[in-house]
């Protein structure tokens, strides 16, 4: 499947290399590499269906394919803004239509893989990069204090 100037594959495994660099535990490069598994709110092919779960936790294991879940399921326009904010903790749920607390440790995964997602595509992509420079600069900084620094410094080398 085609991605931005790359193959979804490419862009997947990309996002995963960034969550090993940083030291990102294997339930968060797991979901890296997986985070497309059923469409996000950016990228509308899936992988598999939501019918599909359990097998797909049986492959990647339960919390990974509940991260890459999250991630597919975000609805970006109501929840990103949230974040860094006392509303932070609600997530939008996209394929539900609803919402609902979202823990504070899984918020920071989500947050860790939505800026290794953004920032895969944006190192990749000059044309990508520069036009959503200002974007991922304030994606960056709402995420910052909830993840670890060596996404923040990617941010920073990449964006600045």
């Amino acid at each position: 499947l085609a991605h931005i100037d790359a193959s979804l594959i490419e862009h997947l495994r990309g996002t995963e290399h960034l969550l090993r660099d940083w030291g990102a535990t294997e339930t968060v490069c797991a979901a890296g590499l997986y985070h497309a598994l059923y469409s996000t709110d950016g990228y509308a092919p899936a992988l598999a269906t939501l019918a599909e779960r359990r097998q797909m936790a049986g492959l990647i294991g339960v919390d990974a394919e509940g991260l890459a879940y999250l991630y597919g399921a975000c609805d970006r326009e109501k929840f990103h803004p949230r974040i860094g904010t006392p509303a932070q903790r609600v997530f939008a749920d996209r394929f539900s239509a609803t919402e609902y607390e979202i823990e504070h440790e899984r918020l920071a995964q989500f947050c860790e893989l939505t800026l290794a997602n953004e920032l895969e595509i944006a190192g990749r992509s000059a044309r990508y990069r520069a036009k959503h420079r200002v974007e991922l600069l304030r994606l960056c900084d709402q995420m910052s204090v909830l993840v670890g620094r060596a996404c923040r410094d990617a941010c920073r080398d990449l964006l600045i």
